[in-house]
């Protein structure tokens, strides 16, 4: 391989993670979308049920409201018919979300321009919860 073609090769790699870095999507807005919830536990406002040593399976109706937004810093309201609470996030430079909440935190990627994955996950001394929602962003 000619010493051109070798720098061609190595300029291609070495600029692969900076192709990779995503734009930072406009957040702003209504999101609504269902859980698929695994608690153990007595849950959390969310999904509270009755104290068990079994896994149970939750699902429950979501809307995250986001009204901030400056830059890859984000924060709003994650509500259920049950709870509402303030949610603050950020936006990685990979494209993934990063959001905590009240009592647990979620990882997510948008898996369209208006449609992304949230999963959650938070442990306490009472309960285990594993949750991933598709949230829709509203019109």
């Amino acid at each position: 391989m000619s010493q051109l073609a070798r720098i061609v090769v190595f300029a291609a790699f070495a600029a692969a993670p900076a192709a990779a870095q995503t734009a930072v999507p406009d957040l702003r807005g209504t999101w609504k979308g269902e859980s698929e919830s695994v608690v153990l536990g007595r849950g959390n406002e969310h999904h509270a049920g009755p104290r068990s040593t079994e896994p149970r399976l939750s699902s429950v109706p979501f809307t995250m409201v986001i009204d901030k937004q400056d830059g890859r810093r984000i924060s709003g309201t994650f509500s259920s018919a049950k709870h509402s609470e303030k949610v603050l996030a950020v936006i990685g430079r990979s494209g993934a979300i990063y959001l905590v909440d009240d009592d647990g935190y979620s990882v997510g990627t948008m898996v369209a321009p208006d449609r992304m994955d949230l999963c959650y996950l938070a442990r306490t001394p009472a309960t285990r919860i594993a949750s991933c929602t598709e949230l829709t962003k509203q019109p």
